[in-house]
């Protein structure tokens, strides 16, 4: 039985481990103890990576496989609330991870279905106060009825306060006292707290319950107390009349939610479009005769017919017809892909001519299109190291805000007379400012200022909001970020490590030169090396099998099978033993090959990889393999060497390949003759060298060296985008996309750190104000407000960025 070691991703038996370590009631296993000390050091940075792990109470015999899901949450507040849930769902048994993006309101939840069921993790969360939104198609309508119930509550709440500012106008400016203007302000501002502020109160009850504090909390600790204040000034108890405050910080408080929601929805506008991609209808062959049907009920198998100017359904094999497809929506090239019968064709792409006729391979959420929205949706509920800073304050910050307001009451009560000079003072200045109130007026007015002024909606909204649009705005470009720490750390490396075949060249490799010695014909030798390579997954492979299949070669089956990682192969076609590899698997099996030394070096000072054969342990030729550079390959280097980058070419080339590669793209340090399994190892002591390192290569041979990086980044081809192993996925394979990752990177974080800074600023600065006295209730409801939508309305700027 194996297992996956979380870190390096490699399959370990138990007895092969080198340990194991207990997280959360999960036990995960290593193949090395460098692999646990770093899952030791930030379990969380590779709890995504695992698939497969063995809950503590099960027997080793039984294996949990995870599930990941995204649900969206209604009714979070403030970053409060995201601890709340978060705890709270954590805490179910069977749950390995569980992130929560506030800006979008939805978490991402790992966890064994086995052992904790979807509606268990449904019904927790409405336990704790929230409720759930179906996902996509039906998830926007629902966010639409969403906002039109909000623009309710404000249409109505704004009725309600609209007498309430006449008698305050009236009161305070022009100085008119109407009779039982007392009760009609205490009427109105209980009726604008509960009936159209009723969720808030509601929600800030919940987070009592819960022995958690939101913002609704101090919301609804302001406008009560506001509204007490009502009450006893009926029964002629001497204090000033707040009550009409009350029903305007609750308008304020709503119509800030509301704009708030309005432009967190413009921070998701890359989810949506990327929904908004699909088809919505399919037309299906039945018995000869075509049927539309909703793409909720297309079937894998089912046969679709596309005419010219239609998006593909889904993803799909071309069974009939010739087309133009325009696939820029997932390479980003405008320039059409010719398709034909036998072709792979994806979800969302325009079919621009022919007719065609394709039978559907994946539906639903197995899509290249779902696939990415999926992706996208993981790293937008991910948090950005920074953000931890940042948590552990929100976390204590509602409890510390109100223990400074009842320090602020207490503070107004005994200490009046010290604090009416300044006060004074500044009502010169500030019109809304009364020194002349009783003690517990004053002191009443500045606790509730301190309350409604406290922001940790700015804090929560710092980093979620960026890493929202920063994302999005890589996903428009074909490159996918599977966390917020890749888009932090990308802009800190200091070397990018490429490997060579299929990453900085196209991997479409072909057979160049044949020489033959000993008598052997080209023909022979073509056919027993194709045979003995027939048994490989090498690209190498592939080259040699078309070369004999193209020269109408006949290839027989191989026996006594042996791959050698990083040196050949080894078998037995027709009672002949072949040896296909470098001089590394010769020398190993004492074959010479000094004949053709001059042949090899010339060879591989072509940059061509050269592949020696064998026939029983005789040297018979060679056959010359190459690999052209990627178009952009050259202008990628240079651009990355202008950013003051190390550059380094990893591979498991001959040394001569190598260096004639990277001489000619311009690459100065180069690796070669290096096997899968060392390249970890060169991860590491470049790290030493260098620092943070990024490692580019095809996600799949490369996976160690991928997780071992600091920034792990695959080359996705087409629909290979699940690749587990990396950090970030660049779908089109375009080398220049690393250039456009980075400064996506450093122009996120510019603005997490931009929102965190004004967040901070804005607390400091804002609450010693309403302590004072200075800050009217009103104003530092409108200034709360305020500093949420500055905080998202910035990250917004980023769409603006030069990528160019």
């Amino acid at each position: 039985m194996t297992f996956i070691d979380p870190v390096c991703g490699m399959e370990i038996t138990k007895e092969e481990q080198a340990g194991e370590l207990e997280y959360k009631g999960i036990i995960y296993h290593f193949c090395n103890l460098s692999c646990l000390e770093k899952f030791k050091a930030d379990p969380e940075k590779y709890l995504k990576k695992v698939d497969y792990f063995i809950p503590a109470n099960m027997s080793a015999k039984k294996i949990g496989k995870t599930e990941t899901i995204t649900i969206s949450i209604i009714g979070m507040t403030c970053a409060s609330c995201v601890r709340t849930i978060e705890k709270a769902v954590g805490n179910l048994p069977g749950v390995a991870s569980v992130n929560i993006n506030f800006a979008s309101e939805k978490a991402t939840i790992r966890f064994d279905k086995k052992i904790t069921s979807l509606e268990d993790i449904k019904r927790r969360i409405r336990e704790v106060g929230y409720e759930i939104r179906e996902e996509h198609s039906q998830g926007i309508d629902k966010m639409t009825q969403e906002w039109q119930k909000a623009k309710v509550r404000l249409m109505l709440i704004w009725f309600l306060t609209a007498p309430l500012i006449v008698l305050m106008f009236m009161h305070m400016v022009l100085k008119i006292h109407i009779q039982q203007m007392d009760l009609i302000m205490l009427i109105f501002g209980v009726a604008a707290v509960f009936i159209p502020g009723f969720n808030t109160i509601k929600a800030g009850i919940n987070s009592i319950r819960n022995k958690a504090a939101s913002m609704d909390v101090l919301i609804g600790l302001g406008t009560i107390s506001a509204l007490i204040t009502g009450f006893l000034r009926i029964i002629n108890v001497p204090i000033e009349n707040y009550a009409g405050i009350a029903g305007m910080i609750m308008a304020f408080h709503l119509t800030g939610r509301y704009i708030e929601t309005k432009a967190k929805g413009k921070t998701s506008q890359a989810i949506k479009r990327l929904i908004e991609l699909g088809a919505k209808s399919v037309t299906i062959i039945v018995d000869g005769k075509k049927k539309n049907i909703p793409i909720e009920q297309l079937k894998v198998g089912d046969i679709m017919l596309v005419h010219p100017g239609e998006k593909i359904p889904t993803d799909g094999e071309i069974i009939s017809g010739v087309s133009n497809i325009d696939e820029s929506m997932i390479t980003g090239e405008p320039i059409p892909v010719r398709k034909q019968k036998g072709d792979i064709v994806i979800g969302a792409t325009i079919n621009l001519q022919g007719l065609l006729q394709i039978k559907a391979t994946k539906v639903g959420k197995d899509t290249f299109l779902a696939q990415i929205i999926k992706l996208v949706e993981e790293c937008q509920s991910t948090k950005v190291p920074i953000q931890e800073f940042a948590d552990k304050i929100t976390n204590r910050f509602v409890p510390i805000i109100i223990l400074i307001a009842i320090l602020t009451f207490f503070g107004w009560l005994f200490l009046t007379p010290y604090l009416r000079g300044g006060l004074t003072w500044v009502s010169h200045f500030l019109p809304w400012l009364n020194p002349t109130l009783s003690p517990i007026s004053l002191a009443i007015f500045a606790s509730i200022s301190v309350l409604v002024i406290a922001c940790p909606c700015a804090l929560g909204l710092a980093t979620p909001t960026a890493l929202m649009v920063g994302s999005g705005i890589a996903a428009e470009r074909g490159i996918l970020f599977r966390s917020g720490e890749a888009i932090q750390s990308l802009k800190d490396v200091k070397a990018i490590i490429f490997d060579k075949t299929g990453t900085l060249t196209k991997g479409k490799t072909e057979v160049t030169d044949i020489i033959v010695v000993n008598g052997v014909s080209e023909k022979e030798l073509l056919q027993y090396a194709a045979s003995l390579e027939f048994g490989s997954e090498h690209p190498l492979a592939n080259a040699i099998i078309t070369t004999a299949k193209n020269k109408n070669i006949s290839i027989k089956a191989p026996s006594n099978f042996q791959s050698i990682s990083g040196k050949g192969i080894i078998g037995i076609v027709d009672n002949v033993k072949v040896i296909c590899g470098n001089k590394l698997l010769f020398d190993e099996n004492n074959v010479s090959y000094q004949v053709l030394i001059s042949e090899i070096y010339k060879l591989e000072s072509e940059a061509k990889t050269v592949i020696l054969i064998a026939f029983n342990n005789n040297l018979v030729g060679l056959l010359a393999i190459a690999d052209k550079l990627k178009d952009d390959s050259q202008l990628a280097i240079n651009k990355l060497k202008q950013r003051g980058l190390h550059l380094v070419m990893l591979t498991g080339d001959d040394e001569k390949t190598a260096l004639a590669i990277s001489q000619k793209i311009g690459i100065e340090h180069t690796i070669a003759n290096v096997l899968p399994q060392d390249k970890q190892k060169i991860i590491k002591q470049l790290q030493k060298s260098y620092g943070l390192v990024a490692m580019v290569g095809d996600g799949i041979n490369d996976a160690p060296a991928l997780t071992q990086a600091d920034v792990g980044i695959a080359i996705g081809s087409g629909t290979d985008i699940a690749i587990e192993a990396s950090d970030v996925i660049l779908i089109s394979g375009n080398l220049l996309d690393i250039v456009t990752a980075i400064k996506i990177s450093q122009a996120t974080f510019q603005k997490i750190k931009q929102n965190l800074f004004w967040a901070f600023f804005y607390n400091i600065i804002a609450i010693p104000m309403a302590i004072v006295g200075f800050m009217h209730p009103l104003i530092a409801e409108i200034a709360m407000a305020l500093s949420s939508l500055n905080v998202t309305t910035n990250s917004l700027q980023l769409r603006r960025i030069n990528l160019n």
